[in-house]
């Protein structure tokens, strides 16, 4: 079974930065993509950037040159730094991998239980 867990959400002050890790814990076999997404209340949940196993990157349109996404393949680990942050990214973030665990065969999806990120002064 794959679990994954998110830390590092929090409050800060616009402008500010933070970093929100994700760590999988569970054998897997192959990760082929590890991804951020948010959801605010009432809307639909985005994606905000995504890495692919050949280390490609794709950004929100809203984030792009703010965020920078990452990942540790050693440890099953992504990490999402965020720079001059604004209030309009107060919300909750998910991570999600789309992973193959040992012994199975096809893509699965992933999700963590969410962290908040709050911005505000």
């Amino acid at each position: 079974q794959v679990h994954l867990a998110e830390s590092g959400g929090g409050l800060v002050q616009p402008g500010g930065s933070l970093r929100l890790s994700c760590a999988a814990s569970g054998s897997i076999a192959i990760i082929n993509s590890m991804a951020w997404h948010r959801q605010a209340p009432g809307k639909q949940r985005e994606l905000v950037a995504k890495i692919f196993s050949n280390g490609s990157t794709n950004y929100a349109h809203s984030v792009k040159d703010r965020f920078t996404i990452s990942r540790e393949n050693a440890q099953n680990t992504m990490y999402l730094q965020m720079n001059s942050l604004k209030p309009e990214d107060t919300t909750v973030y998910y991570c999600n991998f789309a992973a193959t665990p040992t012994g199975t065969v096809g893509l699965y999806n992933y999700w963590g239980q969410g962290t908040q990120v709050t911005v505000s002064s």
